[in-house]
């Protein structure tokens, strides 16, 4: 069964071999792509999601709306020393030409689950700014999606913008916590990520010795990404947080443990900003609602990812 797909993202790195899997998978029908403030200046994931859906030749079928531009309430700072300038490794900066969507993200999002009520999947890659908004101007929105799926917070590690936050949660820890008291969330977590969606360098050579489109596009855009693993983590190696969230909606059975926890985020200011709490024993006596990704099939999902960039089709060994 194609799953209906609303990618919401700050579309840089990562967030673009997302998009690309749910554009190229056959599993998936991305519906529209709604642009939030995050990884670098917003007009730059503008031009990056348009020109990753014109690289996978979908950029005709998928609309993308303009977002939110700040969080609800913070103030935030860019990663560009991440993704390196523009958000696609430092030297390629898209002008697609193409247009923007009329109308505002978080309308979009609405009108689009009312129109389709119990068949749309939210995919949130990015701060959930524009989720929170949609949930304010539509307090049903947990009951007219299928499923929200969220790439955020730090389960009980460390996080990788502070010590104790992951970088969505970071930007945003207000629209994070009406997000995750108000609806029933997949969570995946930076933890997951580091566990079990990160390319080492010898995972990474076939596809720096492939001449494809899609892989000479990651080539280029994790250079700077690998770079700077290798000074922060003295590792060369590429992590696919946002892959692997869609990857978990193209192929469901990806994911082996998923217990659900309560969760909440620090949202004041401080060392503890976005600090996802994830209540594992019971202490709280918060509602367990969110399913908390806790391991999935890791040579899998790298078959999947690897089959997208080397042959252009994530379903190659469904």
């Amino acid at each position: 069964m194609t799953r209906r797909v609303i990618v919401d993202t700050d579309t840089a790195g990562d967030d673009t071999q997302a998009i690309l899997l749910g554009a190229l998978s056959g599993a998936v029908e991305l519906e529209l792509l709604t642009i939030v403030a995050g990884n670098v200046e917003f007009d730059y994931q503008v031009e990056n999601a348009k020109y990753t859906l014109e690289l996978a030749g979908v950029a005709d079928e998928v609309p993308v709306y303009e977002g939110a531009r700040r969080p609800l309430v913070k103030e935030f700072e860019h990663v560009d020393h991440v993704h390196g300038a523009g958000g696609l490794g430092g030297e390629l900066f898209p002008d697609t030409g193409i247009e923007s969507a009329e109308g505002y993200g978080p309308d979009a999002i609405v009108e689009a689950v009312r129109e389709s009520p119990g068949e749309l999947t939210l995919v949130c890659i990015g701060p959930l700014t524009n989720i929170a908004l949609a949930l304010r101007r539509e307090p049903r929105l947990g009951e007219l999606v299928e499923e929200v799926v969220v790439m955020g917070g730090a389960v009980n590690t460390l996080g990788n913008d502070t010590p104790s936050a992951e970088f969505n949660f970071w930007v945003d820890p207000d629209a994070a916590k009406v997000v995750m008291r108000e609806l029933d969330v997949t969570l995946l977590d930076w933890g997951l990520t580091m566990r079990q969606a990160t390319l080492e360098s010898d995972e990474l050579e076939p596809i720096e010795e492939a001449e494809t489109p899609y892989a000479d596009f990651f080539d280029e855009i994790t250079a700077h990404l690998r770079e700077f693993s290798e000074e922060r983590f003295g590792s060369d190696a590429t992590t696919q947080p946002d892959s692997l969230a869609m990857a978990t909606v193209i192929e469901p059975d990806l994911v082996e443990e998923a217990p659900r926890y309560h969760v909440d985020v620090d949202e004041r200011e401080g060392l503890t900003r976005g600090y996802s709490m994830v209540d594992e024993l019971g202490i709280t006596d918060g509602e367990a609602r969110t399913r908390v990704v806790e391991s999935i099939d890791e040579a899998r999902f790298k078959t999947i990812f690897t089959d997208m960039l080397l042959h252009g089709d994530p379903d190659r060994s469904l």
